[in-house]
């Protein structure tokens, strides 16, 4: 019996407090992770936009007066509920200006 006698609490907190360091780690870092593969998807669904209004130029011979013709003949998709289009038309020769922002 020369062991001393040591509280719970003492044997209990320093694995509490690694797991709770662990919880707050996974927490952060999920949460950099979303926001990186939001600003990707981002730039994703511009750079969908631009490819396919150059490829209307290549294959028809004009730039789409408005988007809405990107997703009925190109099969374009983007998710209007997460991402404003602002796609302002120049004119048929000359390449839209295209911006995707995120949706407040």
């Amino acid at each position: 019996m020369n062991e001393k006698y040591v509280p719970v609490w003492r044997r209990v907190l320093p694995f509490a407090v690694l797991l709770a360091a662990i919880v707050a780690a996974v927490v952060l870092f999920t949460g950099v992770l979303g926001r990186k593969a939001d600003a990707e998807a981002l730039t994703l669904a511009e750079r969908t936009l631009r490819r396919s209004a150059v490829e209307c130029y290549a294959l028809e011979g004009f730039y789409p007066a408005d988007v809405d013709y990107l997703y009925e003949n190109y099969g374009v998709s983007v998710d209007r509920e997460r991402y404003i289009v602002y796609y302002e038309y120049v004119a048929s020769n000359l390449m839209p200006n295209i911006t995707v922002l995120p949706s407040p």
